[in-house]
C-alpha cells in the first residue's frame, strides 16, 4: 500500500536544505507574483532571501486569511489525561528517563477538568497524553471520549501513533481530529532524540497519517518541532507532507501548528534557533502557500507576539493552557510538558482578539453526541 514514505524518499535532506538556502530575491519576487506558489515558491518565501519582503508577504497573507475564513479566530483547550510515557525523547518533561511522579486521570478527575474548561466557554477540547500504551492506551482514551462527549462539540486527540482501526474505533466514538507531529523530518537527527520506545521508529510515525486518511478522520494535524533541526527544512518537508495528504484524502481537512522548543526539566537547547521574525515569515508562507490549511498557534508562545500574529494568517489558538494533567483542577502541582508562555486568562485573551476587530468563535462542528 502506497504512503507518504514513497514521496517522502524522493528528497534528501541536504538537497531540500540547499535548495532553500540558494533561493534569490528574483525567486521571491516570483512566488510573491503567482497567485497559487509551488513547492519551489514555498522553498523561496521561507528561505533568507524572503527576510526583506516580509511586510509585503504579511500584508498578503492577512488579506487571503480573511478572505478565506473571515475575521476569525478558532478557540480550544489542551486537557492532559496522563504523563506516562514508554519513549525516551531528548526535549520533552515526560521523557520515559526523567523521574517525576506520574499521573493519570481517573473518570472523576477528567470531569472534574471538564467543568473548569466548560466554564470557560470552550467548545473544542484537545486530549493530550504520554505515549504508555499499556496505561493509557485505545481503551482508555475509548473510555475518555464517552465520557466527555456530550459536553463537546468538537473532540481531538494528541497521542501515541495508532493502527487505522484503532483510529476507526475512536472515530465511531466521536473523535474529529488527530494531532500528531513528525518532530522533525531529518531521518538520522529523529532516531538520536527517540532512542527507546515505540516512537522512535521513524516511518511508523512518517505514514501515522496515511491511516488517518484511510480511517476517515474529520481533520488531521501536522507539524514539526523547531529547534531538533533547520526549521526551514522541516517547515518544507511539512508543506510536502500536506500537499500529498489533501491530494490523496481530499475529503479530510488538515492543520498546521508551530510549535518551537520550549523549557522543561532537564531541558535541550534548540540546535537552530527560530526567531520570532522567522516564524512570522513562515506563517506568511505557509498561508500564500495554501490559502485553505488552518494554522494553529499554542500558548508556548508569549503574550507579545501571540497579539501581533492573530491578524496575520493564524486561525486557531489556545489559552489559558495546562500542561500538566489535572492541571486545571485536579492537581496544579504536577510537572508540566513544557512551559507555558502566555499565562493569561481565556477572557483576556477573547477580549484581546475583539478589540482587534477578531470575532471569538468556541463552536464550529456539531458531532452526533452533542446535546
Amino acid at each position: 500500500m502506497s504512503s507518504f514514505r514513497d514521496t517522502f524518499e524522493k528528497y534528501p535532506w541536504t538537497h531540500v536544505l540547499e535548495s532553500i538556502m540558494d533561493k534569490t530575491s528574483n525567486d521571491v519576487i516570483r512566488a510573491l507574483e503567482r497567485p497559487k506558489p509551488n513547492q519551489e515558491d514555498l522553498k523561496a518565501l521561507i528561505a533568507p532571501a524572503a527576510k526583506p519582503f516580509l511586510e509585503e508577504m504579511a500584508q498578503k497573507s492577512s488579506i487571503i486569511t480573511k478572505k478565506r475564513f473571515g475575521n476569525t479566530m478558532q478557540m480550544f483547550a489542551p486537557m492532559y489525561l496522563s504523563n506516562e510515557c514508554q519513549n525516551i525523547c531528548t526535549y520533552c518533561g515526560f521523557s520515559f528517563t526523567n523521574k517525576i511522579p506520574r499521573r493519570t486521570l481517573t473518570d472523576a478527575e477528567i470531569l472534574e477538568e471538564v467543568g473548569y474548561i466548560k466554564s470557560k466557554g470552550f467548545e473544542h477540547i484537545l486530549l493530550v497524553t504520554g505515549e504508555a500504551n499499556a496505561t493509557v492506551g485505545v481503551s482508555y482514551l475509548k473510555n475518555a471520549i464517552q465520557l466527555i462527549r456530550n459536553h463537546f462539540s468538537n473532540i481531538s486527540i494528541e497521542v501515541q501513533p495508532l493502527d487505522q482501526d484503532e483510529y476507526e474505533l475512536l472515530i465511531d466514538e466521536g473523535l474529529y481530529a488527530v494531532l500528531v507531529y513528525q518532530e522533525t523530518y531529518h531521518e538520522m537527527e529523529y532516531k538520536k532524540h527517540h532512542p527507546k520506545g515505540k516512537k522512535s521508529n521513524f516511518f511508523y510515525r512518517l505514514e501515522t497519517p496515511d491511516r488517518l486518511g484511510r480511517a476517515g478522520v474529520h481533520k488531521i494535524g501536522l507539524g514539526a518541532l523547531f529547534g531538533l533541526e533547520d526549521w526551514r527544512a522541516d517547515s518544507f518537508f511539512t508543506a510536502l507532507h500536506l500537499s500529498y495528504l489533501k491530494k490523496t484524502y481530499w475529503r479530510t481537512k488538515f492543520s498546521i501548528s508551530f510549535p518551537r522548543l520550549r523549557p522543561f526539566s532537564g531541558g535541550l537547547e534548540p540546535k537552530v534557533a527560530m526567531t520570532d521574525r522567522d516564524l512570522v515569515q513562515l506563517i506568511c508562507a505557509y498561508r500564500l502557500f495554501d490559502e485553505d490549511v488552518e494554522l494553529s498557534i499554542s500558548t508556548r508562545e508569549n503574550e507579545k507576539f501571540r497579539d501581533h500574529i492573530v491578524n496575520l494568517g493564524i486561525t486557531s489558538m489556545s489559552a489559558e493552557s495546562k500542561t500538566n494533567p489535572g492541571g486545571y483542577v485536579v492537581d496544579k502541582q504536577s510537572l508540566d510538558q513544557f512551559e507555558i508562555s502566555d499565562e493569561r486568562p481565556t477572557e483576556e485573551i477573547a477580549t484581546m482578539l475583539r478589540n482587534q476587530g477578531i470575532d471569538v468563535v468556541w463552536k464550529d462542528w456539531e458531532n452526533n453526541w452533542a446535546k
